[in-house]
Parts: C-alpha cells; structure tokens; sequence
C-alpha cells in the first residue's frame, strides 16, 4: 500500500499528531518515520489550531484528555473550520462520553485506544489517508467537471447558435432560390405565350389574378409563392400541340386531341417535378382541372381530395380561358365567365370558395360587375322598359349591340329578342337595378 501510494502520486500527505505528553508524540514520531507522511507536531489544542491556520492538513489525531481543549472538542473545531480534513481520537480510558462528543460534534472517522498496536495504528492511518485522498480526488474532479460542463455548455451554445446561423442563412437563401424561380417562371410563361395569338395569352393574367386572390384571403408567402408558379406554368404541358389546337376551344376537341388536351396537367406536372423549388406548384398544376363532383382529370378527385391551392386555380384558369375562347367557341365577357362558374359550383368548381373568388375578380378587373349586389343578370325575355344596362352588349361575332347606361324600351327590347333569334343566340344582359342602387346609397 505504502510503495503504491508512493508511486501513484507524489503528493504526501501532512498529520498533525496533538497530544500533551511529549513521550507520546515522540513515540507516534519514530513510529511513523519512513512512512510516506509529512508529520507535524502539537503539544495542545490551540498550537494545533495555529498550525493549521498556516498550513494544509490532511489528518489530525489527537489525544483525548487534555489541558485546556480536550480533543473531543479540538476535534469539533477542525470539523467547523476544515470539514475536508480526517479526524481520529486518541483515547487511553474508557470514557465513553468523550467518545460520543467527539463523534456527535467532531464527527471523527475512527477512535484508536491507548496503549494501541502499531501495527492496527499504521493501517488506520493508511485507511485514513487513502480516504482523504479519494474525497480529495473526487472534489478535484467534480470541480474539473463543473468547469468541463460549464466550458461545454458555452461551446454547445456557441455551436447551437453557430447552427442555427447557418440555418437562418440556408432558409433565407432557400427562400431567395425560390423567388428567383418565381420571377423566372413569370419569365419562361411570357416566352411560352409567344406561342399563341396575343388576344389568347393567358398567363399574365392569371399571375395576377391570383395575387390578388391570395392578398385578399392572407394566404401565406409560400402558398401564394407555389399558387403564382403554378399559375405561371399550368399550361407549359400544351407547348408540343400543334398551333391550331393550341387556340382551339377545349369544348370542340376530338378523338385524339381530346386525349392530349386531357393530359396536359400530367405533362406539365412531369417537366416540373425534377426541380425542387416546383414540385408544390407542379402538384397544384397536375390537379387544376380536377372538378369538385369527381369527373375532372387526371385522377378523378373529388371534393375536398382535391388540393385547395388546384380548386383555385381551376377557378382561375377557367375564368380567363372563357374570356379568350380557349374553352366554349364563344368568348365571354368577365361577367357572363362569372355567371358560368356559378352556374356550375359544387359540380366543376368549390362553392365555398366561389364568392371570395368573385370579390377578388371584381377587385382584378374594373369591368366586373357581378360583385355589385344592384347589378343584376337577366335573360332578353326578363328585361322591361326602364331597365339601364350595367355594362357593354356584345353579339357573339364582338360587334357592340349596346352601350352601358343605355336606357331601355320596348321596341329595342322586341329588337333585341328578334336578333337573339335570328342569331340563334342566348344573351345574358347585365342590368344596373336603381331602387336597389338608391337602398344601399341610403
């Protein structure tokens, strides 16, 4: 144990022997000489508590029964003011209430009688010693601990914010990527346009259709940002189709074209996945001409199945292809558009997100008047004298019939139901009600 100890560390630790009698400390000295100790000497409780006021102590040992402050109570001192340091009793009688104080108050680690066997001493010591030594250890590498954990705590904090920079700074530029592929999408769709006939574009038109409908409902950014590509792009899908079918009404097609009009959502949404930026809007694209009964294509969802950014955007789509001819082969004005998709919500289209869609429309376009709750759509055979029309009437060849504001009577009301006839037509004429108007005014 001693040649252990000896190796193991050079440190070597001090006792403080305490005892009245010189004869004893004297025999305790030779007894411990070649022993891997420093070893001071005190002849009273008080000298014992001057010399470790100036020195470190690892272990006292005192005597019981001395003049002045017995050890008992030298003992319970050391304990107030070095808890760290070992405490034994050194007792020649059988006073057992001595040996209680100093266990209660000193709280020593081991009592030795006297006259004691050197050898049962020399073991007591080296247990005590070899127990300081430990507590003294593992307060130094519990304190190394806490200075690990703290300098650890600073680096996993340094690095967590480090990261989360890092984070911050991939998001934003993520974010960034995407408006470029926004701008760029707007870009690629004017280049796609040159394609068909300017009175047939439609994409600029539903970009920003769309924003507006997206602004008016809070839709977040990457939301409106996926809807605006998608809006951009819906029809990117139509590019190999021949130039006749690409201005040709969807209504009209056959066979064959049919077929490849049906498909263009799955080949739009094809051309698009590869790019991460676009795989929401190509999803959204791949779905726009769903119908909300489950007949659309290409995957025949219905309801709610069908993605909400794709309901709008069939709306959307929709209402500006009708006013460019691209699906009935008579082009429509925006209200008569507006007139069809309500006609027709809860089977191709969401009802609850038509009037929303209405508001945003009449927002987009100053010619909507379908908005205005004093405008009112009537058929020729609903109109009487008296009646003022909201808006322009357009035979289905584009010539102008009537102007907005005109004032009705009955022979241009007989005359208009006679060209309707005679043209084989349906007018819808978009009457401005002045009762109504003049409530609401009030």
């Amino acid at each position: 144990m001693d040649a252990q100890l000896a190796t193991t560390s050079p440190y070597k630790p001090t006792i403080l022997l305490v005892d009245d009698e010189e004869s004893i400390l004297n025999s305790l000295r030779r007894l411990l000489r070649g022993q891997p100790y420093e070893v001071m000497l005190a002849s009273s409780g008080a000298q014992a508590l001057d010399i470790m006021a100036a020195h470190p102590i690892d272990l006292v040992m005192s005597d019981a029964r001395m003049p002045g402050m017995n050890g008992a109570e030298l003992l319970a001192r050391v304990h107030q003011l070095y808890p760290s340091t070992g405490r034994i009793l050194l007792t020649g009688y059988a006073d057992l209430p001595t040996i209680v104080k100093a266990i209660n108050d000193g709280q020593i680690d081991r009592y030795i009688s006297k006259p004691w066997n050197d050898d049962e001493l020399q073991l007591t010591l080296r247990q005590c010693v070899e127990h300081q030594r430990l507590e003294r250890l593992t307060r130094d590498q519990n304190e190394q601990l806490k200075v690990l954990n703290a300098t650890l705590e600073k680096r996993v904090a340094a690095r967590t914010a480090e990261l989360q920079q890092t984070a911050d700074m991939l998001d934003l530029a993520y974010d960034e990527l995407k408006r470029s592929y926004v701008t760029g999408t707007e870009v690629f769709s004017l280049l796609a346009n040159l394609r068909l006939p300017k009175q047939k574009q439609t994409n600029r038109q539903l970009i920003e259709l769309i924003r507006v409908y997206c602004r008016a409902q809070a839709i977040d950014e990457a939301s409106a940002r996926d809807l605006a590509m998608a809006a951009a792009l819906y029809n990117i899908g139509k590019l190999s189709w021949s130039d006749s079918m690409m201005v040709a009404p969807s209504d009209m097609l056959h066979s064959t074209d049919r077929e490849r009009y049906r498909a263009y959502p799955t080949q739009s949404e094809s051309l698009l996945m590869t790019l991460e930026p676009m795989k929401d809007a190509a999803r959204l694209i791949r779905h726009h001409q769903e119908r909300w009964d489950g007949t659309g294509f290409p995957d025949h969802l219905k309801g709610e199945q069908i993605p909400s950014g794709s309901r709008l955007l069939k709306l959307a789509v929709d209402f500006i292809e009708l006013q460019k001819g691209l699906i009935l082969e008579r082009q429509m004005n925006s209200d008569e558009a507006l007139l069809f998709i309500r006609k027709y919500a809860g089977k191709l289209y969401d009802p609850d997100m038509l009037e929303d869609f209405i508001h945003a429309c009449a927002a987009f376009l100053s010619d909507v008047t379908l908005g205005d709750p004093s405008v009112k759509a009537l058929t020729t055979r609903e109109l009487t004298e008296g009646m003022v029309l909201a808006r322009n009437l357009n035979a289905d060849n584009g010539m102008l019939l009537l102007n907005a504001g005109k004032v009705l009577n009955l022979p241009l009301v007989d005359k208009l139901i006679a060209f309707e006839a005679m043209e084989g037509a349906k007018y819808t004429v978009f009457i401005k009600d002045p009762e109504e108007g003049a409530l609401l005014s009030d």
